[in-house]
């Protein structure tokens, strides 16, 4: 991570530790919780957009497969919460690594129509099975425990969130400065030259795609359990769009502005 990274890094960290104690009310805090959710779904999103020079339209989907998998499997099965959340993380996983390979054989418009494709697809599945996702008016999501304590109160939401936030924006920075970020750049400039130079551009696609999914699908999760209720339109195509708007308005291909555009 460069020093210009680690400054950042700092000041973030720093903004995080001093606004729950700067913010006048709840609404602020809630405000401060949602732009941490998205702005780390943005950051996901980035490494595969900004990074890579893939395009996602559906992105959305992945969250609600996150969301739908922590109110369907504490609910209907009986599963842990924390367990939820990583069934839900491998669920999209899956999903995204099946359908990366024949998605990445197209280029431009054909792309961004698939990845479209792919996220009205599982929309229209959480809203038709019903009998376990509460079709289009949703469901309860049993509460969130960690080492036995319920989180409750937006204060402690507040820091899960911010932690997951400072750590993902971490991550991030170093894999960027790592070799597979630069393969992600060389990608990005030009996949002949990359092919040339040794790059297998099938495998990066797909794992910075399989890893932009799993972002999504905890975020959904941590939403789900935030809000206590959800509907399908968390994985609609109006949210996909978004969350890509986020990516260009706060800058491609850059971490920190990520943040700036979820804020935005």
């Amino acid at each position: 991570m460069s020093r210009n990274s680690s400054i950042g890094l700092g000041l973030l960290v720093a903004v995080l530790l001093v606004l729950p104690w700067v913010l006048p009310n709840s609404y602020y805090l809630d405000l401060a919780i949602r732009i941490g959710i998205n702005a780390i779904i943005v950051i996901g999103l980035n490494l595969l957009i900004g990074y890579a020079g893939q395009i996602s339209l559906g992105h959305a989907g992945f969250l609600g497969i996150g969301a739908y998998a922590s109110a369907v499997l504490p609910t209907h099965f009986g599963w842990h919460p924390l367990l939820a959340l990583g069934g839900g993380a491998a669920a999209a996983a899956c999903v995204a690594a099946l359908v990366a390979r024949p998605i990445f054989k197209l280029k431009g418009n054909y792309l961004a129509m698939a990845t479209l494709g792919l996220g009205i697809i599982i929309h229209i599945a959480l809203r038709n099975e019903a009998q376990w996702t509460g079709g289009p008016d949703g469901m309860a999501v049993p509460p969130m425990a960690l080492f036995g304590m319920e989180l409750s109160s937006d204060r402690q939401w507040y820091w899960v969130v911010a932690a997951l936030l400072a750590f993902s924006v971490w991550a991030s920075l170093n894999l960027i400065d790592s070799p597979f970020g630069r393969a992600l750049r060389a990608l990005h400039g030009s996949e002949v030259a990359s092919q040339v130079v040794g790059v297998n551009v099938v495998r990066y696609k797909v794992t910075i795609f399989v890893l932009s999914a799993v972002f999504a699908s905890i975020m959904g999760s941590i939403t789900a359990h935030y809000m206590a209720f959800i509907t399908p339109n968390v994985a609609d195509f109006f949210h996909s769009v978004e969350l890509v708007t986020m990516v260009v308005v706060g800058g491609m291909a850059s971490v920190f502005g990520s943040i700036v555009g979820a804020v935005l």
